[in-house]
């Protein structure tokens, strides 16, 4: 009696375990959350975007949502569909890009992943503009080796920007090296000496450098208006002739 009595109380013990593992589960907090909770709101968002993508279909960023939804739940295949789907709207959507290349790295095709990088900064290389921004989309992935190759392009064609000049500065200075990311925040400080949060980083460096002052400041603005007028002029100039 007593050995019956000990088996029906483990069993119910069990159960209730059961049962409270299927309804209902803790938050660190302490709060309840059930498990079809848990993934409630990405559905929702889900059906959000397929109702969008109803209307317009050829709304590249709705699936270029969809597909970081079905990437963040590891649905390698569907998170890709969704970003080509994005990039057949808009050729150049360089997170749709990026977001195919690290689809390939988490599956564990670093192969595919390198040819299908080389195809986008081979894409990107009609312009500075879309080499930075590619190169952005891949470093915000963990991708920096594509990242590098997209700066790297960036500054072979402009080679004076202040922008890439930086972020390649900034780069190198997150892995520590310091080298090149003194050669590239002294370039783009040259190029633009008011970047104050430069200074600071040179600084750091053991690079002095000094602001330019209001007085300084207030002349290169004169002088960029009156370059901007002497241009205008020689325009209308050469449209009477």
């Amino acid at each position: 009696m007593a050995r019956l009595l000990k088996i029906l109380l483990v069993v119910i013990g069990l159960t209730l375990i059961t049962a409270g593992c299927n309804e209902k589960q803790k938050t660190a907090t302490g709060e309840k959350i059930s498990d079809k909770e848990l993934g409630g709101e990405q559905e929702q968002q889900k059906e959000q975007l397929q109702k969008q993508l109803d209307k317009k279909y050829q709304d590249p960023k709705s699936h270029y949502e969809l597909g970081k939804l079905y990437h963040s739940q590891g649905m390698w295949d569907k998170a890709e569909w969704e970003y080509n789907k994005a990039l057949a709207f808009d050729p150049m959507h360089h997170n749709a890009q990026a977001s195919i290349v690290k689809v390939q790295v988490d599956k564990g095709d670093t192969t595919r992943a390198g040819v299908v990088a080389d195809m986008y900064i081979n894409q990107a290389s009609v312009s500075a503009k879309h080499s930075l921004l590619l190169g952005r989309a891949f470093q915000s992935r963990g991708l920096d080796q594509y990242a590098l190759a997209c700066y790297k392009q960036a500054h072979n064609m402009a080679p004076n920007s202040v922008a890439i000049n930086k972020q390649l500065g900034y780069y190198y200075l997150a892995r520590k090296d310091n080298a090149n990311a003194e050669m590239y925040l002294r370039k783009t400080f040259e190029l633009d000496p008011t970047q104050s949060e430069v200074a600071g980083e040179l600084g750091r460096l053991g690079v002095q450098v000094q602001l330019p002052t209001k007085e300084a400041k207030q002349a290169k603005k004169v002088d960029k208006i009156a370059e901007k007028q002497e241009k205008k002029a020689i325009k209308e100039q050469e449209e009477v002739k």
